[in-house]
């Protein structure tokens, strides 16, 4: 049960484009069981009118607008420092390709107050089957692999929470002393991918903890990214673009910055060798 005090979450959601994806997320947030949020919507240069559209329809909703060179980690950095200046309680960081079930909020804010302290991340659902496809991980090191917490779930038991080794930023509940602690998302070394897995590691080495709160439930559509769609047609393009390019997921320096950060010195040649490897051939058997 959510005790008394208020406790108000700006959520932070950076926006190019796909105003479909934006409209139906904000349509699902303004119908939460937990109403003590605001939404900031930072959009990066868009070209079909999502600025425009949002103030028309949603007046509630705050705009903050950039010239198409944040990237992901720029626009959420952008929400953040402003929500944080408005005297936010938490942040959470979400994309617009998502569904919040109705007690989404709820779910997220009753979790934060059994692990205070903590971040809590999202659990993800197919939209249209509502099975579930992740609900965090913990890393391998030495295999460059990953356990799936999927296996964990017990489906009679409410209240879930999976303590994980890092999470993505597509659904993350963050605590105002967090980024008072650690800062913000590294836009230098990460501008797009990979910054939300280095924040969390970064928060777990500074004392905090990271949860998947399973009754958390956020509609997810994967093919939607950027970098999925470079995985669906097989050209030396985008092959290029998947190794070097800003929308490239194995986009292998900020991979080979980021295991160097965060691996154990003494499993970071093998780790390193083996991630490598996986991200030059993944793209040709995907």
């Amino acid at each position: 049960m959510i005790k008394d005090e208020r406790q108000i979450i700006y959520i932070v959601i950076p926006v190019f484009n796909r105003w479909h994806f934006t409209k139906a997320c904000i349509e699902k947030l303004q119908r939460q069981t937990y109403k003590d949020f605001k939404i900031i919507i930072v959009d990066d240069g868009s070209t079909d009118g999502t600025s425009e559209k949002i103030e028309m329809a949603f007046p509630d909703v705050l705009v903050l607008k950039g010239d198409g060179t944040l990237w992901w980690t720029g626009g959420i950095n952008l929400g953040i420092e402003y929500a944080l200046q408005k005297g936010a309680d938490f942040v959470l960081s979400l994309n617009n390709d998502t569904l919040p079930k109705v007690n989404y909020l709820e779910q997220l804010i009753e979790a934060a107050q059994v692990k205070p302290g903590s971040l809590i991340g999202s659990t993800g659902i197919d939209p249209k089957t509502y099975e579930i496809n992740y609900c965090g991980e913990e890393i391998i090191w030495l295999t460059d692999s990953v356990k799936d917490l999927r296996n964990q779930i017990d489906e009679e038991i409410t209240g879930q929470l999976f303590e994980t080794s890092y999470f993505p930023g597509r659904g993350l509940l963050i605590p105002k002393v967090v980024f008072e602690t650690i800062g913000l998302f590294d836009r230098k070394a990460f501008p797009h991918y990979m910054a939300d897995y280095d924040f969390t590691f970064r928060a777990i080495k500074a004392g905090f903890k990271v949860f998947c709160c399973v009754d958390a439930q956020l509609g997810t559509y994967p093919e939607a990214s950027g970098a999925n769609q470079l995985m669906e047609k097989k050209t030396w393009k985008n092959y290029k673009e998947h190794l070097f390019g800003m929308k490239g997921a194995a986009n292998l320096k900020y991979y080979l910055t980021y295991v160097t950060r965060h691996c154990p010195w003494y499993l970071l040649p093998i780790s390193a060798s083996i991630g490598t490897t996986k991200r030059l051939v993944s793209y040709w058997i995907k």
